[in-house]
């Protein structure tokens, strides 16, 4: 097995957890996050030697670093801080910057759909036993009419899924 087919198998599965998490509860483990920067530094020591690991992990601290301010002043929650961090540790430099322009993209497309679904969101009620996913979407309803937080691990998967699928590998 490849290093960076390593990263895929063990990001991609908790990309998608993450932003299921934060969805439902606004919260993502730290073990998710923890997970995908061993994963990502193995992969890179395995793919490009420990020089370039080395590099991506500095790419990742400095990340961490300056988003922290953003999460500091509630712009950007904790853990999202973190999973980015983490997946800039497993992505060379130039992979790092499309990640993040994706992940902004997406999470530019997030915001437009949660403005529109304000207006558009019926206010859904729970009747008697109903399912986890049925009582997730009736609260994630009623954040979109009150104008609550996005779940932006949900734009942080989709940036971090489009650059580990569609990126080309020598």
């Amino acid at each position: 097995m490849t290093g960076f087919l390593l990263f895929q198998v063990v990001a991609i599965p908790l990309l998608i957890f993450a932003a299921a998490r934060d969805i439902a509860t606004r919260l993502i483990p730290d073990e998710v996050s923890i997970a995908i920067a061993v994963a990502g530094l193995i992969g890179r020591v395995m793919t490009a030697g420990w020089a370039d690991a080395g590099l991506s992990l500095l790419i990742g601290v400095a990340l961490f670093l300056l988003l922290l301010p953003l999460a500091a002043r509630g712009l950007l929650g904790g853990g999202d801080v973190k999973v980015m961090s983490a997946m800039a540790v497993g992505l060379a430099p130039h992979e790092t910057w499309l990640f993040i322009v994706a992940t902004v993209f997406a999470g530019g497309l997030l915001g437009v759909a949660y403005i529109l679904g304000r207006h558009v969101v019926p206010q859904p009620r729970l009747a008697g036993q109903a399912s986890l996913l049925r009582r997730v979407l009736v609260v994630e309803a009623w954040r979109v009419r009150r104008r609550g937080p996005l779940p932006y691990a949900v734009a942080i998967a989709v940036g971090g899924i489009l650059v580990l699928t569609l990126l080309p590998r020598a």
